[in-house]
């Protein structure tokens, strides 16, 4: 199971570098990344295995973040033209709708649905773990 954590920051200048301070004190790595702002408010993505460790360290140095998370399907793929095109073909094929889709390390591509359930089905076979 992956966990992706949406951490909402005031758009800042060192705000991502605070936020990744602390979770690599608490010992967790990254297998992926995302920070997206625009005005007052930016959002960070991070992709981890378990999301308690994060929590515990932003709750002591970030009281005042917010965050949500939700499960994630992770999928190793090759870097060639057209994987994205054909992943995304088959699951809206499979009639699941994607609300999050990202590149993470070692060539693997992050999807996140409200149907998780129909998106694990609909990429079974392509799923990747992480440790």
């Amino acid at each position: 199971m992956a966990v992706d954590i949406v951490i909402e920051v005031e758009n800042l200048p060192g705000a991502l570098a605070k936020l990744a301070a602390a979770v690599s004190d608490a010992g967790v790595n990254l297998a992926a990344a995302t920070f997206t702002g625009g005005g007052d408010k930016a959002e960070l993505h991070i992709l981890v295995p378990h999301a308690e460790p994060v929590r515990h360290a932003l709750a002591i140095t970030h009281a005042d973040v917010h965050t949500r998370e939700h499960e994630v399907v992770v999928v190793e793929v090759e870097d060639n033209p057209g994987v994205l095109a054909d992943l995304t073909r088959q699951i809206a094929e499979a009639g699941v709708n994607i609300d999050t889709i990202y590149v993470a390390t070692n060539n693997r591509v992050v999807f996140g649905s409200a149907d998780i359930v129909g998106l694990r089905k609909a990429l079974h076979g392509h799923e990747s773990h992480l440790h």
